[in-house]
């Protein structure tokens, strides 16, 4: 088991982020040579202007007209996402990790804080897992990748939250908790949580299309 641990927590974790950075910079890449190959028009009304206006918006709670319509999931998605990206950058044990390794350290979320954001992942995983099941419209875009990413999701979560209390196997819950990190890292840029690196992308395109060439609002 230690044997296990070493190697899930050295060698894989290195290998992790080598292919998530490597195929972030992969799917970014390609997609800047598509569009230079198949859709140069773009260039021609992309606004920073604009760009940046629809980005501002839509990374607002309740600024569009479709979140104030849907505000439980707008509240319930905002409070998912914040909550997945700061937890694991300034959970304690994640700091104190990289300090020991690479002698670098920020900023820690307290305990009592970071133990209630882990919670709010999980909950709003359980509130889209229902919402997939019983919601007929979205049930009939639903596929089973889109399962498959949710448990790839909340599984850093419900794992680093036993292995936070020591609940049950503590040395084999820690393992499967690195393991399902790094299951999330690697599977970043290949699936559809890369919308992480293109909704920026996505955003500013629309922003300048309807700022700039139909002269309205994108929301």
């Amino acid at each position: 088991m230690h044997t296990l641990y070493n190697f899930v927590s050295g060698p894989l974790v290195w290998l992790a982020f080598i292919i998530f950075i490597g195929g972030c910079l992969y799917r970014l890449t390609s997609l800047i040579i598509l569009v230079h190959k198949k859709e140069k028009f773009i260039y021609s009304y992309m606004s920073l202007k604009y760009g940046l206006r629809s980005i501002v918006r839509w990374s607002t709670p309740f600024a569009t007209e479709n979140m104030r319509r849907h505000p439980v999931l707008t509240i319930v998605a905002f409070g998912f996402h914040i909550c997945l990206i700061l937890t694991p950058i300034f959970l304690l044990a994640h700091v104190t990790l990289v300090d020991e390794s690479w002698n670098l350290s920020w900023w820690t979320l307290p305990e009592g804080v970071a133990e209630i954001m882990i919670l709010i992942v999980i909950a709003a995983c359980v509130f889209f897992l229902v919402r997939r099941l019983v919601n007929p419209e979205v049930q009939y875009v639903t596929t089973a990748s889109d399962y498959i990413l949710l448990a790839i999701v909340a599984a850093p979560f419900i794992t680093g939250f036993l292995v936070y209390y020591q609940w049950f196997g503590y040395q084999t819950l820690l393992i499967l908790h690195i393991l399902s990190g790094e299951v999330m890292l690697v599977a970043i840029p290949f699936t559809r949580l890369s919308h992480m690196l293109f909704a920026p992308l996505t955003r500013a395109y629309m922003g300048s299309e309807f700022g700039g060439v139909r002269h309205a609002k994108d929301w």
